[in-house]
């Protein structure tokens, strides 16, 4: 695949997540039967937006590239060579009861690897991307992840779900915590993934994430200077992966505070 059609793939992912996050955000605002709270599972959300938007993103992604792979978070897929990771809206919960805290993800993966990464926040009309080699943007400007060296220092987001035993989450809390970082937890790993790529945060961290939810951040992160550990593993692509992703400075302490 050359530059030229891996830069069109870009554009496209750019202009298709501003479309279905514009759609999200419609939903959002006239909270209509479309936001009927379901769940696939304890504290697993799923509205109706969910399923649309996924669809939109995988219509769209087959029209202009029709021999690449697609997988979604609510309508699965498969893994070829070239394949697309999507997450349709990535902090659902937060959709559902009205919070405006949400993104649109999709990522490009090539052979196991990351090659586009973009997140659109269309509550603030916030578009994070980047291209593998490129760097990351913030609605078209450079962004760099935070200079802060010290733990003491630091803001760390830790991410939580029900997939991971909540004694597994305080143990990784107290650690944290008695580091000196500060903590914060939010709705959507992959603005926090994201958070971290243009420094509103020194890290984000994870005893389990799936592939559709972190896919495209830890690009953007890593294109922005930040340090990620070896996320996207075979394995991760279906079943999810833990993931530490901070300034570079960061992470020998972090990766111990992970370790169980």
């Amino acid at each position: 695949m050359n530059d030229a059609s891996m830069h069109l793939r870009f554009l496209a992912a750019c202009a298709i997540a501003r479309e279905a996050g514009c759609l999200a955000r419609d939903r959002f605002l006239t909270r209509d039967e479309a936001l009927t709270l379901k769940f696939k599972g304890p504290q697993d959300y799923l509205t109706e937006t969910d399923g649309e938007v996924e669809r939109l993103i995988a219509g769209r992604l087959a029209e202009a590239f029709p021999d690449d792979a697609f997988f979604g978070e609510e309508s699965g897929g498969s893994f070829g060579r070239d394949v697309w990771i999507v997450d349709p809206i990535d902090g659902t919960a937060d959709f559902a009861r009205g919070v405006p805290y949400f993104c649109v993800s999709i990522a490009f993966v090539r052979d196991g690897r990351a090659e586009i990464g973009v997140l659109y926040d269309p509550m603030l009309d916030e578009l994070f991307a980047a291209q593998r080699g490129k760097g990351a943007t913030l609605n078209g400007q450079a962004i760099k992840v935070s200079p802060i060296d010290d733990i003491r220092q630091s803001v760390v987001e830790l991410g939580w779900s029900s997939r991971v035993a909540f004694e597994r989450y305080a143990a990784l809390m107290q650690r944290v915590n008695d580091l000196g970082a500060g903590i914060k937890r939010r709705g959507s790993g992959a603005l926090g993934l994201a958070y971290v790529a243009m420094g509103r945060q020194d890290a984000y961290c994870e005893l389990h994430i799936n592939s559709w939810d972190a896919a495209a951040a830890v690009l953007i992160v890593e294109e922005a200077g930040g340090w990620v550990n070896d996320f996207l593993t075979e394995e991760c692509l279906a079943k999810g992966n833990r993931v530490i992703a901070c300034t570079p400075k960061l992470r020998a302490v972090l990766e111990k505070a992970m370790e169980e």
